[in-house]
């Protein structure tokens, strides 16, 4: 699995408790709304790079429909 623009911190917490440093490091909050509408588009590239990178994930780690 792929962290996407849509889920939410609390989301991604839950799945990978070791990703909360990162929402820490950003002053993101850990709620249920999605990281499109909490951090601006230039920050969103970066932090999810980020947190993928910590979780072990990328597009190349993800199929289509699972």
């Amino acid at each position: 699995m792929v962290i996407q623009a849509n889920m939410s911190p609390k989301e991604i917490v839950d799945v990978w408790e070791n990703t909360a440093v990162v929402f820490t490091k950003y002053n993101i909050p850990i709620v249920n709304q999605s990281l499109e509408k909490l951090v601006n588009n230039d920050l969103l590239i970066f932090l999810l790079q980020e947190l993928n990178s910590i979780v072990g994930s990328s597009i190349a780690t993800c199929i289509e429909g699972g």
